[in-house]
């Protein structure tokens, strides 16, 4: 309001001056009141900051926003990095705020405690009568890091479920209990993370969210399992027979193939290593007393008659299956009830004393011998081959096979290295001199009378065989068979020494004889000679190749009956000088 000048009032001869209206008067005296109070205001405050503000109970009111921010960095600034204690399932671990990008965000939090607008006169003047009071501090959280932080966490604190389970060691019953397991779930451990560090409880353990995963196999399905089974099983030996032979198995030995694994539903099934158990020394050498494979009768001649000695035995076998079947129902009994037969098979020869005359086995059908130079690898390897070839039974219409009989000449099967034929040369290989074994055969066949199936000669001519009348094998590529047509069932007698080698064929013949008639040689050609350095060269005398056609004739009551030609091409065996 401004007031009237002096010089007026001494005017009379200007005009009145009208009155000012009372709610002028009363305006005016506001607008200074207001003017007074905000002016007052801002004194009063003197920050940014309202009189008692606090942030987790430190007092910033009256501060500047940038004092606020460094008082509250002192005092706030260790807790961000005090460790957060938290567990994932039932292990214990922690994270580091700082390294999970958690942390105060200390200008946002003066931010949230400071005055919105100074120059609105209500907001300073209501500081008057007003104070601060308390402000949540503002957090920071860099989602990229405390994903990291927590992906860490995991691999350190998740478990993996752990079903119940029982084992037997040493004749002694094991249990493991179960465990339920758990997996940190990242996405949503980020919050409960943060609310954490906010809250700012030095001892607080915040348990994060994870993912549950229940035991298949439960404690409770555990005690069933060791009551019901497992203490019984481990309690007192098994007593068994098989065939007569009686041996008992203990708990020690029963406990090493005993498992219990879980079914479908989580129950625990017991299983038996029958396999195992059959091979157990506790098992096996009580068993091995028995024959695992039946004998023949030995068949012998008067003449060239056959006589069956009355020494053929019986196979007994005991199948993993059978002793399984038997000793898993013994291992929850008690006392006597633990004995049990365990089921042989029993496999009956194939020929006896009674039965040889029936089977046609009566006389000499054939035999043949083939000499040959003594030699270490020849007397091993031809001894061997006769082994597994004598008393083999032929029965009518059955075809033999050299190599099935014999099996592949390797070290493992008996045989040593030795010298063969390989590529029309003389070389060392494992089961060197076994063809002196099937020439003997064949020339045995050959006057039985039998049919050959599958027969080679050597690629080149050897001058202790019969010209146009040999065989030889190899394994994989050729064979020596032939099919027993006679009628009648027939047996190879084999037997062999330092020098020789006899086959003998005993049965019923079929022609009442068998000649041989050899051709002459044609389409001779000469050797040649050639210089090997190879380390496995062995040296190889000249002969010439040739044809030659063998006719075997039979016979009954002095007639011919039939011809059949074997016709044999020999290549020339050249001269090998090893260098």
């Amino acid at each position: 309001m401004r007031l009237r000048a002096p010089s007026a009032l001494r005017n009379t001869s200007a005009p009145r001056i009208a009155s000012v209206p009372p709610l002028a008067l009363a305006g005016g005296a506001l607008t200074v009141g207001v003017g007074g109070i905000y002016l007052a205001g801002l004194l009063l405050a003197g920050g940014d900051i309202d009189a008692g503000t606090t942030v987790r109970g430190i007092d910033i009111g009256g501060l500047s926003r940038a004092e606020a921010v460094r008082k509250l960095e002192k005092r706030l600034g260790p807790a961000d990095s005090r460790e957060l204690a938290v567990t994932v399932g039932d292990r214990k671990g922690s994270v580091d705020p700082r390294q999970a990008g958690i942390a105060f965000d200390y200008e946002q939090t003066v931010d949230r405690a400071s005055r919105t607008d100074d120059a609105n006169p209500l907001t300073v003047i209501g500081g008057l009568f007003r104070s601060g009071g308390a402000v949540e501090p503002v957090v920071r959280v860099d989602e990229d890091k405390a994903h990291s932080a927590l992906g860490k966490l995991a691999k350190a604190l998740d478990q993996k479920v752990r079903d119940g389970a029982v084992s037997f060691t040493d004749g002694r019953v094991r249990q493991v209990s179960p465990h339920t397991g758990y997996a940190l779930d990242t996405d949503a451990a980020v919050a409960p993370l943060r609310t954490a560090f906010l809250s700012g409880e030095a001892r607080s353990v915040t348990a994060l969210p994870a993912r549950a995963t229940e035991p298949k196999v439960t404690a409770a399905e555990v005690r069933r399992a060791v009551g019901e089974f497992a203490r019984p099983a481990m309690s007192a030996p098994v007593m068994l027979t098989a065939a007569g032979e009686r041996f008992t198995v203990g708990p020690a030995v029963l406990g090493k193939y005993l498992t219990m694994r879980p079914d479908d539903a989580g129950k625990l099934i017991p299983a038996l290593d029958a396999k195992g158990l059959r091979a157990d020394p506790a098992v096996a050498e009580p068993l091995s007393d028995l024959p695992a494979r039946p004998r023949n009768a030995t068949l012998s001649l008067d003449g060239d008659q056959v006589v069956a000695a009355d020494d053929a035995r019986s196979g007994v076998q005991v199948t993993d299956k059978a002793l399984g079947k038997a000793v898993l129902p013994l291992l929850t009994k008690s006392g006597s009830a633990r004995a049990g037969e365990v089921a042989a098979r029993v496999t009956q020869p194939r020929v006896t004393s009674d039965n040889a005359e029936r089977l046609g086995l009566t006389e000499k059908m054939s035999s043949f011998t083939v000499n040959f130079e003594p030699a270490p690898y020849r007397t091993k390897n031809i001894g061997r081959a006769v082994e597994l070839i004598n008393g083999s039974l032929v029965m009518p219409n059955e075809t033999w096979s050299f190599n099935r009989t014999v099996g592949e000449r390797t070290e493992a099967n008996g045989f040593v290295e030795g010298i063969m034929i390989l590529n029309d040369e003389f070389t060392k290989a494992p089961g060197g001199g076994v063809s002196a074994v099937a020439t003997t055969v064949f020339n045995a066949l050959f006057f039985a009378g039998v049919k050959p199936v599958e027969h080679g000669a050597h690629s080149f001519y050897i001058e202790r065989y019969p010209e146009g009348r040999e065989a030889t094998v190899a394994w994989g590529s050729l064979d020596l068979r032939f099919k027993n047509d006679s009628g009648k069932a027939l047996s190879i007698q084999a037997e062999s020494t330092d020098s020789s080698v006899t086959i003998t064929f005993l049965g019923t013949k079929k022609y009442d004889e068998i000649e041989s008639v050899t051709g002459p040689r044609t389409n001779v050609k000469e050797p040649e000679r050639k210089v090997s350095t190879d380390e496995k060269c062995v040296p190889q005398t000249p002969l010439e190749g040739f044809d030659v056609t063998v006719q075997r004739v039979f016979y009954n009551d002095g007639e011919e009956v039939k011809r059949e030609p074997f016709r044999t091409h020999y290549t020339p065996r050249d001269e090998i000088v090893c260098e």
